[in-house]
């Protein structure tokens, strides 16, 4: 994770869709900034105070300005809707951290890329990177409710993108959900990169469990994806009625609570939207989440990421 100690301007700012901003960053006196790298996120102090990670979306050759595409979530704890309703060009913004979790695969044969909705920002990097250094060899499926909600529809709909890309909605007279079985049922040497809501990327999961998982990613907007086998089995015990359940190396608790009947709000389940959190009553967290303050860890607890560093976690339920 590479550091970034200058504070960043707001060069523009526009609305690709109702509820999606576009901003472009720029250091306060016009010098290059942190390189990144295609499928990167950048961690930055909201007007709201609270710090979330947000996918680059800008080409990682152009060292002097950083792309976000942020989409204004109403339900959330107010971070993005800070970002979208408050920060205006010229203001300042402080950036904490540029770090990729989602790397490309260099040199592959070629690379297939799927996105819902918002979860196009890594894969627009991705796609300006290959582009850049002259490889042709991939296709985007991108799937959006309608055109009017599909974020940079202008520039994927023309070239030098638009031969790569295939748009698909799923509202409208006659819509229905896009059919990948075609695209994954015979594997191949491609690379698949996707990112979107859980529904897509659980489908996508399904679909391709029969290609060699080092081909296959998964991004959940900037939160790291530990591989299950480096997980710990462990218990969490509910303090309200004393029932006690495994959670395995392969299920968040989350997962595990809703197997149990036990009603949890949920949303994004990447550990950046804040509306699983959960009182903790004792137990040492491994905090895998972008949401939690420094002073809140002790007591709080995002379940569709985190996870126990001992034995056993109490929670307020």
């Amino acid at each position: 994770m590479a550091a970034n100690p200058n504070p960043v301007r707001v060069l523009q700012k526009n609305m690709l869709t109702p509820d999606i901003a576009f901003f472009q960053l720029g250091a306060l006196e016009g010098q290059a900034l942190a390189p990144f790298t295609p499928g990167a996120h950048l961690s930055v102090v909201t007007p709201s105070g609270q710090t979330r990670a947000y996918s680059l979306c800008s080409d990682p050759h152009d060292g002097m300005t950083y792309g976000l595409a942020i989409k204004r979530e109403a339900s959330g704890h107010g971070a993005s809707k800070s970002m979208v309703d408050q920060l205006e060009v010229g203001d300042t913004l402080e950036v904490k951290a540029v770090a990729n979790y989602f790397e490309l695969a260099a040199h592959a044969p070629e690379y297939i890329f799927v996105a819902g909705g918002i979860g196009i920002t890594p894969i627009l990097s991705m796609m300006r990177h290959l582009l850049g250094v002259g490889e042709q060899r991939f296709k985007l499926y991108f799937c959006t409710r309608s055109p009017e909600t599909t974020p940079f529809l202008d520039l994927l709909t023309s070239e030098p993108l638009a031969s790569h890309v295939h748009l698909h909605h799923d509202q409208g007279e006659r819509a229905q959900q896009f059919d990948f079985w075609p695209v994954f049922e015979t594997p191949k040497a491609a690379h698949i990169y996707c990112c979107g809501p859980q529904v897509l990327m659980d489908g996508v999961k399904d679909m391709t469990g029969h290609w060699p998982s080092e081909q296959v990613h998964f991004e959940s907007f900037g939160v790291p994806q530990v591989a299950a086998k480096d997980n710990e089995t462990f218990e969490v015990v509910l303090a309200k009625s004393g029932q006690r359940l495994t959670v395995p190396q392969d299920k968040s608790i989350l997962e595990v609570l809703r197997v149990a009947g036990v009603p949890v709000p949920s949303s994004c389940e990447s550990g950046t939207c804040g509306s699983c959190r959960t009182p903790l009553v004792s137990g040492d967290v491994d905090h895998r989440d972008f949401v939690l303050m420094d002073d809140e860890q002790s007591s709080q607890i995002m379940v569709c990421v985190s996870r126990a560093k001992g034995p056993t976690l109490v929670l307020d339920l």
